[in-house]
């Protein structure tokens, strides 16, 4: 089973780039719409308990943040290349540089709609982006240091595509191009000041609709018991791997927990090494609902550790 399912929720901003880039690779895929909030009953028996959107699933193989959803995309179908050009290492560290980025937006759409976001909403986001302090009141102070910051990054963007760059990379539309977009959404979307904000950049906004206009691929709804079922009557495709020279000396059959390296107050993943590099670690665990599973999540950004 090679079918592409995402499993998301529409005003997801970091599915946003997901869906682009699958407009970019013009690829078709199986739409599962998720709470945007826990309990997630049926996302948490694929994950093992990772709880962030979006997560993209083929077969019983389970692909757990953008990073690793995108390096898979590009694994299994290069063409169209995320890369034009050859350009296949710098956009990586754009990508995790844009992880900085949507830390700022964050804090923008929670303080600038901090009168009017539901109790419960509000009380998850905070602790899930800034902490166990998380303080509306502190985050809607603070608002003008965080547009200055904003707009410094958002200017370089507007640098490079006022040269008359159709896209990031050049003539095509690029993995550069789905990190970038999705920022923009966001700001223009989540925040009422976003249009004025976003209208001193007259390059990235003409870019940003040339971008929109690749549009998402091919979609097609599918249920979440359907999704399950998939899972559970399928076989983990990832071969066993191990990586002779990784720091941790993690090998396949080991034990371990993985979790975001973020005090999120998010819960470790359980499960035995499938294979690990220098990019990723995949890990088998077993659901009552779906079986095996194989649950890839990238190094960067995330705590693997010995159970």
């Amino acid at each position: 089973m090679n079918e592409i399912i995402l499993h998301h929720y529409p005003p997801s901003p970091v599915s946003e780039k997901v869906r682009v880039a699958l407009g970019i690779k013009r690829l078709a895929w199986r739409s599962v719409e998720i709470p945007r909030l826990p309990p997630k009953p049926d996302v948490m028996p694929l994950t093992g308990g990772y709880r962030r959107t979006p997560v993209m699933q083929i077969g019983a193989d389970i692909y757990c943040d953008s990073q690793c959803i995108l390096r898979e995309l590009q694994r299994r179908h290069p063409e169209p290349t995320f890369f034009p050009g050859g350009a296949d290492g710098v956009p990586w560290g754009l990508n995790r540089w844009a992880d900085t980025l949507f830390d700022l937006a964050v804090r923008l759409s929670l303080g600038a709609n901090a009168d009017q976001l539901p109790e419960d909403f509000a009380a998850d986001r905070l602790r899930l982006f800034i902490g166990p302090e998380g303080d509306l009141k502190k985050l809607k102070a603070d608002l003008p240091h965080v547009v200055a910051q904003l707009r410094a990054q958002f200017g370089w963007f507007e640098q490079r595509l006022a040269t008359g760059r159709k896209f990031m990379l050049g003539e095509q539309a690029s993995l550069p191009d789905a990190v970038g977009y999705y920022l923009v959404w966001f700001v223009r979307a989540r925040w009422q000041g976003g249009p004025a904000f976003l209208s001193e950049f007259p390059a990235l906004e003409a870019w940003e609709q040339r971008v929109k206009a690749i549009g998402h691929g091919s979609p097609a709804p599918m249920s979440s018991t359907e999704a399950i079922e998939i899972a559970r009557s399928n076989e983990p495709a990832t071969p066993e791997q191990g990586d002779a020279h990784d720091p941790q000396k993690l090998e396949p059959g080991a034990k371990v927990s993985v979790v975001p390296d973020l005090d999120s107050g998010e819960p470790p993943v359980y499960g035995t090494v499938r294979l690990v590099d220098r990019d990723r670690i995949a890990i088998l665990r077993q659901d009552p609902r779906v079986g095996t599973v194989c649950v890839h999540f990238p190094r960067v950004g995330y705590r693997v550790a010995e159970a």
